[in-house]
C-alpha cells in the first residue's frame, strides 16, 4: 500500500469495512449470530473514525480484535490523518486460538499491516510493558478483556502514559 496515496488506502479499507458490514467476515467462531453478538456496529465504527480523525490522532491502542470492525475504523482514521508514523498497536491474545485469525486477515487485506502490530498478550501484561518501552499513545479503544483487574489496569497505565497520574 505503500505506492497507493491516502484517497486509494482509504477506499481500500472502505471497501473491506463495507464487505464486512454486509457480508460479515469470511469465517466465524461456530456460535450462532457471534458476528452480530460481538462486533461493534459499522455506525458505531463510523463514529470512532470520525472523532480520531477530529482528534488528529497518530497512534492509537487497541484491546480486542476479535472480526476487526472496529480495527478497520481506527485504520481508516490513522490513514486518513495522513501521519508521517501512524501506529496502530491491538492486544489480543486470542486471535489465533479463537478467531482463527479473521480479524488479522481482514486488516491485512486492507493493507493495514503496515501500521497494525499484533500484540498476543493479555492487555494486563501487554500495557505494562508498552508504557516501560515509552509508548504513549493518542487514543486507546477498549472492547477486550471484560475482567475488573485487566481493565483497571489499562486505564491506570493509560493515565500514566498521559501524564495523568503518577
Amino acid at each position: 500500500m505503500a505506492d497507493m496515496n491516502s484517497d486509494e488506502r482509504r477506499a481500500r479499507i472502505g471497501e473491506v469495512r463495507r464487505r464486512l458490514a454486509q457480508s460479515g467476515p469470511p469465517r466465524a467462531r461456530d456460535r450462532a449470530a457471534d458476528f452480530e453478538t460481538v462486533t461493534v456496529p459499522e455506525g458505531e465504527c463510523d463514529q470512532l473514525r470520525d472523532l480520531l480523525i477530529a482528534e488528529g490522532v497518530q497512534t492509537v491502542v487497541e484491546v480486542g480484535l476479535a472480526y476487526a470492525s472496529s480495527a478497520l475504523a481506527i485504520g481508516e482514521a490513522l490513514v486518513a490523518v495522513n501521519a508521517p508514523r501512524p501506529r496502530h498497536i491491538i492486544i489480543d491474545p486470542f486471535q489465533e486460538r479463537d478467531w482463527s485469525n479473521v480479524g488479522w486477515d481482514l486488516l491485512r487485506s486492507a493493507g493495514l499491516d503496515s501500521i497494525a502490530s499484533l500484540v498476543a498478550a493479555p492487555s494486563s501484561i501487554a500495557l505494562p510493558q508498552l508504557l516501560t518501552e515509552g509508548l504513549v499513545a493518542d487514543a486507546a479503544f477498549v472492547d477486550g478483556s471484560h475482567r475488573f483487574h485487566e481493565v483497571s489496569s489499562i486505564c491506570i497505565s493509560c493515565a500514566r502514559s498521559s501524564g495523568l497520574a503518577g
